[in-house]
């Protein structure tokens, strides 16, 4: 059984700092990119931060200089460091990551989200 299992979200105050994990389990192919989306009450997802199998980085604009995505790959886990928080970071993150299996074939897998508040 797949699960992607975030963990750190919560509640800071603005200008604080949060640091998201997520431990991928249960997928049998080799992992491709991880990433954060994230989800806020009116507005469409957007990604946050990705993370390539090789390292490579992209991030959403408003978060560049601010989060660091990172991955551990021998564990499957992908960290997202978030400082200078602002109430507008607030929202729900979701984990992702995808695999190619022997048909190059990707699947897309998500975790169940965690809650990021920040309060100005």
């Amino acid at each position: 059984q797949v699960q992607l299992a975030e963990s750190g979200g919560g509640s800071v105050q603005a200008g604080g700092s949060l640091r998201l994990s997520c431990a991928a389990s249960g997928i049998t192919f080799s992992i491709n990119s991880m990433g954060w989306y994230r989800h806020a009450p009116g507005k469409q997802r957007e990604l946050v931060a990705g993370i390539g199998s090789g390292g490579s980085t992209n991030y959403l604009d408003q978060v560049k200089g601010r989060f660091t995505i990172s991955r551990d790959n021998a564990k499957n886990t992908v960290y997202l460091q978030m400082n200078s928080l602002k109430s507008e970071d607030t929202a729900v993150y979701y984990c992702h990551a995808d695999a190619y299996n022997r048909f190059s074939h990707l699947y897309h897998y998500w975790g169940q989200g965690t809650q990021v508040t920040v309060s100005s």
